[in-house]
């Protein structure tokens, strides 16, 4: 089933799309709205595997027969609290105020679903993130631009201006949103392979020397 165009991503964010093509496929694009509210106990990793599962699953009725269906979710977790995307400009100045020199979790939950019998593939990647220690001037400015409102945490890692991450020890693509290596294992299962070097795509468009993409490739065989 490797046709390109039986792929769909079940998000309207620009940063998965541009990410997903870096496989080499074209694929088709429906945005999914579904209800994100936690449920009592759930930890983060259930969260966001259940959210990325959700969010395939509502399109179905939108698909073929015969098309597999990628859905994501990503959530920022400080001190065992999950920061989604922020109301407006004060929520988004407090998120980043508390993420402020200090290391975060990312938690990127990844389902590939299986639009002829809804069979279900799903992972969580978790990435420890540490941040700089920006100045109140820099986070007025970032706001100012607009990039925070519609990212979990309030910021974009890829933000070329902001730079809001000290240093990176694990998956860059993970933390924008779609973890490729990831994803490309669960896609194998499927007979689905990428038609480019998905590691090599991956760091020289991100500008990222990434540290964990052949040991994390290995433990997916």
């Amino acid at each position: 089933m490797n046709n390109p165009a039986s792929i769909i991503l079940a998000s309207n964010s620009p940063r998965r799309k541009q990410l997903l093509a870096l496989n080499g496929w074209n694929f088709q694009q429906l945005a999914s709205n579904i209800d994100e509210s936690l449920i009592p106990g759930e930890t983060p990793p259930e969260y966001v595997r259940r959210l990325a599962g959700q969010k395939a699953l509502a399109v179905i009725p939108r698909a073929g027969d015969d098309q597999l269906i990628i859905g994501s979710d990503t959530i920022v977790v400080i001190d065992g609290d999950i920061l989604g995307k922020p109301e407006n400009q004060a929520d988004a100045r407090n998120m980043l105020v508390r993420l402020r020199g200090v290391t975060h979790q990312v938690f990127t939950g990844i389902a590939v679903i299986r639009s002829s019998d809804q069979y279900l593939y799903s992972d969580v990647v978790s990435t420890n993130v540490p941040m700089r220690n920006y100045s109140d001037d820099e986070i007025d400015r970032y706001i100012q631009s607009g990039d925070p409102m519609d990212k979990a945490g309030a910021y974009g890692i890829q933000n070329p201006n902001f730079q809001p991450v000290e240093k990176m020890s694990g998956c860059y693509a993970s933390v924008m949103g779609l973890p490729l290596c990831s994803l490309s294992s669960l896609l194998k299962k499927e007979n689905v392979f990428p038609v480019s070097n998905i590691e090599e795509s991956c760091q020289v468009t991100l500008s990222y020397q990434c540290p964990v993409s052949h040991i994390f490739l290995q433990e997916k065989q």
